[in-house]
């Protein structure tokens, strides 16, 4: 089956990607759906013009497909950019790295049976701790971009995550309440290196403190 995936270049997306390769899908290209806004209820926001990147060490195409941010217009954008992938490329579904969002969730099957696509979130309802820690074991190399979230460790922003930081995670999670795998919103991660990734990304980049519990690392160069 031929399938795209939707990509915003962070770890559930990135971890939906290897998934379906190692399923024998035949994925044709990523779609990354770039907001014009500092915040999506559908899509991530944070350093997601540098896929770009992310897809040339995983050798494949990538449709960046601009959306306006807006709760129900960014419907239709995502719309008409699966649209765009099943014309251009012959697509018969698509792969999402969805987690816990019914909203996200719902919105993609209705948009993809609209288009005769199905639908693939193998991340979904996965235990979020053993995830985190699959993660590392799988050898996946990410960085937190930004946080947003009352007793998060905010010293790991900007920092490729290993085993010990996953702990940490999880602990403060496990304290203050909020979602270790950040399905919440709580974080967001880009992925410096994965197992179908043909070279590693070295990432520079700014940690700025935006408020008391609001950290973002932005990224300015990519080699």
């Amino acid at each position: 089956m031929r399938v795209c995936t939707l990509f915003s270049g962070g770890k559930d997306s990135t971890f939906a990607l290897h998934w379906g390769v190692f399923k024998g899908f035949e994925v044709t290209c990523l779609i990354t759906l770039l907001p014009k806004k500092d915040y999506s209820w559908m899509f991530q926001v944070p350093n997601v013009e540098f896929t770009k990147y992310q897809a040339e060490v995983l050798g494949l195409d990538i449709i960046q497909y601009p959306t306006s941010g807006e709760k129900d217009k960014e419907l239709e954008d995502l719309k008409q950019a699966l649209k765009l992938a099943k014309e251009v490329k012959g697509i018969d579904g698509i792969i999402t790295g969805a987690l816990l969002s019914d909203y996200q969730r719902l919105n993609i099957n209705i948009i993809s049976e609209e288009l005769g696509l199905k639908t693939y979130s193998p991340l979904w309802r996965k235990d979020q701790k053993e995830y985190m820690r699959e993660l590392i074991r799988n050898g996946f190399k990410f960085i937190i971009t930004s946080a947003s979230a009352y007793g998060f460790p905010f010293e790991l922003v900007g920092k490729v995550i290993e085993s010990q930081d996953v702990e940490t995670i999880i602990k403060a999670a496990e304290k203050y309440g909020f979602n270790p795998a950040f399905e919440g919103g709580e974080a967001e991660t880009f992925v410096v290196y994965a197992p179908l990734f043909k070279r590693e990304l070295k990432i520079e980049g700014e940690k700025i403190k935006i408020s008391e519990y609001e950290w973002r690392f932005v990224i300015t160069h990519i080699r």
